[in-house]
């Protein structure tokens, strides 16, 4: 038997102590988080990207009473950048999420179908999203892109088994 030993580095941070691009990021997805319609969850969520050459756009969940016809901000923004700058780099995303009346104290993590999108945007552009994660007690930070978060992922490159 062979053990194998995954590292991933996450920095906590307060909202402070971020730089003037990532607090505009975080403010645009708190913002975004307005826009949300969940009427059965009540869990708002924002998302707010910036491209390599500077664009940035935002997304917000939308729910639906047929649960799988909704869509999450990070995709929602994610696709969205595609749609409008689709040669661009994704180079940062920002999200947060707001619950009973008030921002998440912790922050909130991607859902696996977001993580699957951000590894094939990563994948296609081979380069890692720098991901930022608002919580009113901290906002992680996460550098190295969505393989800290699913480091055994589905990659274009695993289709190739199936040829």
């Amino acid at each position: 038997m062979k053990e194998i030993h995954l590292k991933s580095t996450i920095f906590m941070v307060n909202y402070e102590e971020l730089d003037i691009q990532d607090k505009e990021l975080v403010d645009l997805a708190k913002e975004a988080t307005k826009r949300s319609y969940a009427p059965y969850s009540t869990f708002h969520v924002g998302a707010a990207l910036r491209t390599k050459d500077g664009h940035i756009v935002t997304g917000c969940n939308q729910e639906n009473a047929s649960y799988p016809n909704g869509i999450c901000a990070e995709r929602n923004a994610i696709f969205t950048s595609q749609n409008l700058y689709p040669n661009q780099p994704i180079v940062s995303i920002a999200i947060a999420a707001y619950s009973n009346k008030d921002f998440t104290l912790s922050p909130v993590s991607p859902c696996g179908a977001c993580r699957q999108v951000m590894v094939e945007t990563e994948a296609r552009y081979n380069q890692p999203i720098r991901i930022i994660l608002y919580g009113k007690a901290g906002t992680y930070i996460i550098p190295e892109g969505i393989n800290v978060l699913m480091p055994l992922r589905f990659v274009p490159d695993s289709l190739k088994d199936f040829e």
